[in-house]
């Protein structure tokens, strides 16, 4: 199974209950489809990978990411992990999160402009 694997349920879960603070600042906006209309979902598994949030219509994932993924080692995992969602049709889509907490209206104009398939996007 390639999305939500139910050996990785109880990861998934422990992670929704152990949001980062730019995690569940996000999820209030992105929940109930206040982003263009399209449902996303938080801890969503694909293959062997936990994406933050996931737009399944968009096939489009979030990735709110701290200073653990200034590491050389994080680096070089969120290299392979987004080149194997990237082999899948997945768009990875990465904020700091500063950027939530500073910008967060910057923040969802970007994801909408992503949902909404706008070719000009930076």
């Amino acid at each position: 199974m390639l999305h939500n694997s139910p050996k990785m349920k109880e990861r998934r879960k422990e992670l929704r209950n152990n949001a980062t603070a730019a995690e569940q600042q996000l999820w209030r906006v992105l929940r109930c489809r206040n982003i263009g209309g399209h449902k996303f979902r938080r801890q969503h598994s694909v293959g062997p990978y936990i994406l933050d949030f996931y737009c399944p219509a968009r096939k489009l994932a979030l990735e709110i990411d701290g200073d653990s993924h200034f590491l050389d080692e994080a680096v070089v995992y969120d290299q392979v992990r987004t080149a194997y969602l990237h082999a899948l049709g997945i768009t990875v889509l990465r904020f700091l999160n500063t950027d939530v907490y500073e910008n967060a209206e910057a923040v969802c104009e970007r994801i909408l402009l992503e949902v909404e398939g706008n070719p000009n996007h930076p």
